[in-house]
């Protein structure tokens, strides 16, 4: 396989961009015709931009042709772990057409952590595809094991391991 020049040209501009933190230029990347661009500038954007662009990766999830690059928004916005993401996954859990984004949206929740999707998981048990099943399990059962250890004051540690849930 050939890998255009032009892709390896962007991705080298993407770098200098990088290293200037310039989550801007990658929000413009968002849109770009070719979907390894979109799926390298989905993770990174989170990465620079934070909570400030949950918007953003929540359109990627919801609308991008590319399963692959949706999949890669619910991820990143799983390792952001912020409540407002749980809607755009909920609604990516249960209504992508491809099981790759429906499993990495249940993953996402169950890093995420919080109880609110916990009736929106029970219902993923039921998705025809095992791969989401055993993903909306992983995600029950971290959002469980969040529950009884945020239920008193805890370490960094053991936060941090909490957000890897497996998956």
């Amino acid at each position: 396989m050939k890998i255009p020049e032009e892709r390896i040209g962007l991705f080298f501009q993407m770098e200098e961009r990088y290293r200037a933190r310039d989550a801007e230029f990658f929000k413009t990347l968002l849109k770009h015709e070719d979907f390894t661009v979109r799926a390298r500038a989905t993770c990174i954007l989170a990465e620079l931009g934070g909570r400030g662009f949950i918007e953003e990766l929540a359109d990627v999830l919801l609308h991008d042709e590319n399963p692959i690059v949706r999949h890669e928004a619910a991820y990143s916005l799983g390792q952001l772990g912020f409540r407002e993401a749980i809607p755009y996954l909920v609604e990516s859990m249960k209504h992508d057409p491809h099981p790759i984004v429906r499993h990495e949206s249940a993953i996402a929740l169950g890093v995420i952590g919080r109880a609110d999707c916990w009736d929106d998981l029970i219902k993923a048990l039921e998705d025809h595809c095992p791969e989401v099943v055993d993903s909306a399990v992983i995600a029950l059962s971290n959002i469980e094991f969040c529950r009884r250890l945020f239920s008193k004051p805890v370490e960094a540690e053991a936060a941090e391991f909490a957000r890897k849930p497996g998956g």
